[in-house]
């Protein structure tokens, strides 16, 4: 994400009781939408490289999960779960750095992980931030594997590139940067495929929302996650594209929240619960900010 000055974030987020007291829908409307909540669990731990996570995969069943850091930490583990799809807690934790190609930990400028997608052979793929890349792990402990990198990549904002990561049925791989360069350009969609990379479509960019990621769903459909800051903290929504071709279509929008609902909500899985519901799933990236925190949240989609 931008990253804004510390004791700017800290004073507007001390100001929430206050503000909520005053007005509990400042910043942004929950309209009647077509997502439910269905709960927040915060996550704790004291592990040095714990937080900032910015990209997240779950399994099919919605419990294994896989998330990666702004500092170059792949975490995995298994959700808990109560009888209402709750997540309670997390189990199996482990958290190991992430690679370079020479199977050296990242430093440094190469770090910003920020989009995870992954593979039906179980690999991954995280999109970086900082230096804009992609590379992908054959497994967690694996040295990367880079992937051709576009010339296209040199031109994009700096610590607002590739900030969202998915692969689609066919295989394919989609990213997109979380800045368009201004505010009336769209978002322009990168594929990879067939080790080549194209830029077949643009998504349109609506006011200061910003994508920060992204998932296909069971149902095939493209779930965008994007955020907006107001004053005394995040919003988020979720779009949903129909992807064809080099063509998108859609964007209804899902979910919105009214500011401070949540934390800074970055990763998003999409997957389908027990009784045949669409559910989406997101981590807050808490920017090792101790006002901040890691947050694990649950949204079901109306059938």
């Amino acid at each position: 994400m931008r990253r804004r000055s510390r004791l700017g974030l800290i004073a507007a987020l001390a100001c929430l009781p206050l503000a909520f007291g005053i007005n509990a829908r400042l910043g942004g409307a929950a309209e009647p939408q077509a997502a439910e909540h269905v709960g927040s669990w915060v996550w704790r731990s004291s592990v040095a490289r714990f937080g900032g996570f910015s990209g997240l995969e779950l399994s099919a069943d919605g419990l294994g999960f896989a998330a990666v850091s702004d500092r170059g930490t792949l975490a995995q583990g298994r959700l808990k779960r109560d009888a209402d799809g709750r997540v309670i807690g997390v189990e199996q934790a482990t958290l190991l750095p992430l690679r370079d190609s020479k199977g050296e930990a990242l430093t440094g400028r190469f770090t910003d992980a920020e989009g995870l997608a992954m593979a039906p052979d179980g690999s991954l793929y995280v999109s970086f931030e900082g230096y804009a890349r992609v590379a992908q792990y054959p497994s967690p402990e694996a040295a990367a594997e880079r992937l051709p990198r576009p010339e296209a990549f040199d031109a994009m904002q700096n610590n607002s590139s590739l900030e969202a990561l998915a692969i689609g049925p066919d295989g394919a791989l989609y990213t997109l940067p979380e800045r368009s360069g201004a505010k009336d350009r769209a978002f322009p969609v990168w594929r990879f495929r067939s080790g080549e990379w194209d830029q077949p479509f643009a998504l349109p960019r609506d006011g200061n929302w910003l994508p920060v990621g992204a998932d296909f769903g069971p149902d095939g459909q493209f779930y965008l996650l994007e955020r907006d800051f107001f004053g005394i903290g995040f919003l988020s929504r979720v779009r949903r594209f129909g992807i064809e071709g080099d063509s998108a279509t859609g964007g209804e929008v899902l979910l919105q929240t009214r500011t401070a609902a949540h934390d800074n909500l970055e990763g998003i899985a999409v997957w389908r619960d027990a009784a045949g519901a669409i559910r989406l799933t997101m981590i807050s990236d808490d920017n090792f900010f101790l006002v901040q925190r890691t947050e694990f949240v649950d949204y079901r989609l109306a059938p």
